[in-house]
């Protein structure tokens, strides 16, 4: 029996051994007691919202609990401070609605914000379904595009955890964090078809203390990203398939941005992503750092572009060229192994005004699909140190 499944008997076992006042010293707040109807056609959100609320305002700790069914649910806030600690805990699955008002340009389905403590888990769904909303996705080619809502956001949302999630089919990212601090993420599946547009798995923004582990992840887009203000990130025993990769960036695009620091990626797989390991830049005239990240122990099977830093990002390939002027320093890669599907197994394109400095290559093993060579590496305006072994040999 897989771990999900053995969550859910947990919880059932739960369900049937506790009344919907208290148990096991938490009180619990059942939304099908509240009138909340499982048919995956009633719209539960104004139910989900005074049943949150309640939890919310009750002093110590409270769950707030979806049965087995499917619950739909229109864009919904669930809003703190609390009283005291909430976990909301998802047993069935939760599904968004389809219909264009709460599709187009909307930037949400199910938003946290302003909470400490949250327990988010259950072993449960959140079905996005994206099939109905991806063909209005106008982004690769309109930069003033509409917004399309993802599934999950967490704002201004302290010391939580999530844990034990399933999240299919976003129309968006699946996850998305802001102003945040202290969220630890475990036992995670996102899963999205690989043309799926903007499906990223977790998107990381002006957050800090952020840990991912135990986790697949295989969307459409990025496995994870963090754009600036992201600060002492922790990524541990995740694969990502399918996708983009882990990416930092895209940096460097507006004034004022923060800086990203801190990031630690360990023991990681990838499993043909069109990117292993990127950083990403605009060659755009605004300011902007990027150091400490530390990449160690990863695993590649068949990816793209193992290794790359681009300081020419450029997705539409309509950009003017120029410099960044992005400083990207101190970033370590230890151990990297594993086959890339392209003769460029490591690719430093850093810019000429603001070279990347302190790159250091360690043990760097990647052969191109699983035989020895021919991969190169390439190295623009990159300084840095190698040692032990390098396949491809290093240009640094």
């Amino acid at each position: 029996m897989g771990s999900i499944s053995v969550i859910r008997c947990v919880y059932l076992m739960f369900l049937l051994a506790c009344t919907s006042e208290v148990g096991l010293g938490k009180t619990v707040f059942n939304v099908m007691e509240d009138g909340a109807i499982a048919d995956g056609k009633t719209d539960n959100s104004e139910v989900f919202e005074n049943v949150f609320n309640k939890a919310c305002q009750s002093e110590g700790k409270n769950i707030v609990l979806i049965p087995q069914g499917t619950s739909m649910l229109r864009p919904i806030v669930l809003k703190g401070p609390c009283k005291g600690q909430v976990e909301f805990q998802i047993i069935g699955t939760l599904q968004a609605p389809t219909d264009k008002a709460s599709t187009i340009n909307v930037d949400h389905w199910i938003t946290f914000q302003y909470i400490d403590q949250l327990i988010l888990g259950g072993g449960g769904k959140l079905d996005g379904q994206g099939p109905s909303a991806w063909g209005d996705n106008t982004c690769s080619k309109d930069p003033n595009c509409k917004s399309l809502p993802i599934s999950l956001r967490f704002d201004f949302v302290t010391n939580s955890k999530i844990t034990s999630l399933t999240s299919i089919n976003s129309k968006n990212a699946h996850m998305n964090l802001f102003g945040s601090k202290g969220i630890e993420f475990h036992y995670i599946h996102i899963i999205a078809p690989e043309d799926s547009p903007n499906t990223d798995g977790i998107h990381i923004g002006s957050s800090s203390n952020i840990e991912i582990t135990d986790s697949t992840i295989a969307t459409g887009d990025d496995c994870v990203s963090m754009s600036p203000g992201s600060k002492n990130i922790n990524i541990r025993n995740v694969t990502c398939g399918l996708g983009h990769g882990i990416s930092v960036g895209s940096l460097g695009g507006g004034p004022n941005e923060e800086d990203v620091s801190g990031l630690t990626v360990t023991n990681c797989t990838f499993i043909g992503t069109q990117n292993g390991l990127r950083v990403k830049t605009w060659a755009k005239p605004y300011p902007g750092n990027v150091f400490n990240l530390t990449f160690e122990d990863i695993i590649m099977e068949n990816v793209n572009n193992p290794i790359i830093i681009d300081q020419q990002y450029c997705p539409s390939r309509k950009c003017e060229k120029g410099d960044s002027q992005v400083q990207i320093h101190d970033v370590k890669y230890r151990n990297i192994r594993g086959t890339s599907s392209s003769k460029l197994a490591v690719a430093f394109d850093c810019s000429k005004s603001k070279p990347c400095e302190k790159i250091e290559l360690d043990e760097i093993n990647l052969s191109y699909h699983g035989v020895e060579g021919p991969v190169v590496s390439s190295c623009v305006n990159a300084k840095g140190i190698a040692n032990g072994l390098q396949q491809p040999q290093s240009c640094i």
